[in-house]
């Protein structure tokens, strides 16, 4: 399934193809504070197709995911990281999708503050 994606006010727009039926609800102290719910995705499936150059980047604690958000409306759309394993990967935070219906997914908790 290919969906699409923004910040608030649209100057970062992105796109991916893939399918999940779950999503990630982290407690750590970023993650928590955004509402974030994310699906994560091979760096190389996330297409950024309008605003690369709107993107600015949050790092903490251990620096391996870099947190980008639009620098208009502070909007946080994705995260690129690597796994465990060293492969480059993109955490997408769902409620940026277009016509997402965050309803229908299963919310799976993450202690991330255990970290």
């Amino acid at each position: 399934m290919k969906y699409t994606g923004s910040c608030h006010c649209g100057d970062i727009a992105f796109e991916f193809e893939g399918t999940f039926d779950e999503v990630l609800e982290c407690n750590c102290s970023h993650c928590s504070r955004k509402g974030y719910l994310l699906t994560f995705i091979p760096h190389e499936h996330l297409q950024v197709s309008k605003g690369a150059e709107s993107l600015n980047t949050y790092t903490f604690n251990k620096h391996v995911i870099q947190h980008h958000f639009c620098k208009r409306c502070g909007c946080a759309p994705f995260g690129v990281g690597s796994n465990p394993k060293g492969g480059k990967m993109a955490a997408i935070n769902v409620r940026c999708l277009e016509d997402f219906d965050l309803a229908a997914v299963k919310r799976k908790p993450v202690d991330g503050k255990s970290f």
